[in-house]
């Protein structure tokens, strides 16, 4: 089982966030290479005279589990052969998520609506359970209320009158919590355009068997 052994050991000379790694087999001749590369051609491997190359890799391409086997075939046709690692490359550094900014985001989502709007429905969520009881304190004007069992809160905006909290208010609500650096998403889920009061102080939402 030379070249199964071979391999393993190259593959504990990988550095620890490999990616790719490039592997040589060296044969005694040409006629056991050709050979060789027939229990190998999962591997899409390059022979140059007695010599075979491949490749594998962690996400598309060969993996290691899929080399061994091909090198177990080769070793019980006893074509011999040695095995040794040429090259590896790490993988890149997984860039840090950036999320907009939660009054940023208020911004796109109202930037969506009509002209004329009157009336939003509004949902932010935040990445932690740990933001909710200093979020609740920092955005108490808008009148937060919580819904199911995820981290975060709903609420109203009213451009011009009734229920809900002012528009340029949630804004402040919204900078202070980025200035706090509270993170979440924030999301507008419905939507009136030129209500009137009749009666009222403003339209009401039934949602999840509730009003709102």
């Amino acid at each position: 089982m030379a070249l199964v052994a071979d391999f393993r050991s190259a593959l504990q000379q990988l550095p620890r966030d490999w990616a790719e790694a490039r592997l040589v087999v060296h044969f005694d001749d040409e006629r056991r290479a050709r050979e060789a590369a027939a229990y190998l051609t999962s591997l899409a491997p390059g022979r140059y005279g007695d010599t075979l190359r491949f490749s594998i890799s962690r996400g598309a391409g060969s993996s290691p589990d899929l080399a061994a086997r091909a090198l177990r075939r080769v070793d019980a046709a006893r074509l011999g052969g040695t095995l040794e690692l040429v090259g590896a490359s790490e993988a890149a550094p997984a860039l840090p998520l950036k999320r907009p900014k939660l009054v940023e985001a208020w911004d796109r989502e109202v930037a969506t609506l009509p002209p004329d709007w009157s009336d939003v429905y509004a949902e932010i969520d935040f990445t932690s359970t740990d933001y909710l009881e200093r979020a609740a304190l920092l955005m108490a004007p808008t009148n937060p209320a919580r819904f199911d069992d995820r981290p975060g809160f709903r609420f109203r905006c009213a451009r011009r009158f009734g229920y809900g909290a002012a528009q340029m208010m949630v804004r402040r609500c919204l900078e202070r919590l980025d200035e706090e650096d509270i993170r979440g998403e924030v999301t507008i889920l419905h939507a009136l355009s030129d209500t009137s009061p009749w009666s009222t102080q403003g339209p009401v939402w039934h949602v999840g068997g509730r009003n709102v």
